[in-house]
C-alpha cells in the first residue's frame, strides 16, 4: 500500500510539473504576441502625453479638470509595445476626445445635426440629409471612434495582465508538483515499520530495582 500511495505521489507530481510547463508557455506566448501586434500597430505618444502637458491642454479647452480623471502616466513620443502604455494612451485618447466634443461623452450629446451646430433630439427639427432622412450629429462619430480604439487598447492591457497571471499560476504548479516528488521519495526512503519520533522531551528512565 505504501508503496502504491508513493507511485501516486510522484505521479501526481509529475503531472502538476508538465500542466505549470505548458501554462507558462502559454503565459509567455500569449504575453509575447500581444506585445508583437502593439509592435505591428506603431503607435506613438503624442507630445502632449504627459500629466502636465494635458493638464493644461483639458484646461484650456474649457474642460472641468476638478471633475475629470487626467492621466498620471507618460508615454509621450514614446512607442507603445506593452500593455500598460496601450492602457496609458487610451486614458489620453479620452481626454482628446472630451477637448473635441466640450466637454460631453456620448451619451450626453444630441442624436441629430441643427444649422446653428447644437444638435437636437426632436427628428423633426433636424437637418436633413439628401434622401430627406434626419442627419446624425457629426461630433458623436468622435466617441464611436474613441471608444473601439479604447477598448482594443484596454483588451490588450488585459491580456497581457492574463498572461503574466498564467505565469505565475504556472509556478505555483511546478513547485506543488516538485513537492509531491519530494514528499513521496521522502516516504519511500524511510524504513518500513520504523514510526516517526515524536519532538519532544524523552520521558525519563524508570528506576532500577533494588
Amino acid at each position: 500500500m505504501k508503496r502504491w500511495l508513493q507511485i501516486g505521489g510522484i505521479l501526481s507530481g509529475v503531472v502538476l510539473i508538465v500542466f505549470g510547463a505548458v501554462v507558462i508557455y502559454m503565459g509567455i506566448d500569449g504575453r509575447n504576441t500581444v506585445q508583437n501586434e502593439l509592435k505591428q500597430q506603431q503607435i506613438t505618444g503624442t507630445p502632449d502625453m504627459t500629466p502636465a502637458a494635458i493638464a493644461a491642454e483639458a484646461k484650456s479647452a474649457g474642460l472641468d479638470t476638478s471633475s475629470i480623471n487626467l492621466p498620471t502616466c507618460d508615454v509621450a513620443n514614446k512607442p507603445i509595445t506593452n500593455g500598460t502604455d496601450a492602457r496609458c494612451f487610451a486614458d489620453y485618447m479620452r481626454i482628446h476626445a472630451l477637448e473635441a466634443t466640450g466637454g460631453k461623452y456620448y451619451s450626453q450629446m444630441p442624436r441629430y445635426a441643427t444649422a446653428d451646430g447644437k444638435g437636437t433630439n426632436d427628428a423633426t427639427a433636424a437637418l436633413k440629409g439628401p434622401n430627406g432622412q434626419p442627419e446624425d450629429y457629426a461630433p458623436r462619430d468622435i466617441w464611436v471612434t474613441q471608444t473601439a480604439l479604447a477598448t482594443a487598447l484596454n483588451v490588450s492591457y488585459m491580456a497581457e495582465q492574463l498572461s503574466l497571471f498564467s505565469i505565475v499560476i504556472g509556478v505555483a504548479l511546478l513547485l506543488a508538483g516538485i513537492g509531491f516528488i519530494v514528499l513521496a521519495l521522502a516516504g519511500a526512503a524511510l524504513p518500513v515499520g520504523v514510526p516517526l519520533r515524536r519532538a519532544g522531551p524523552e520521558a525519563p528512565a524508570a528506576p532500577a530495582a533494588g
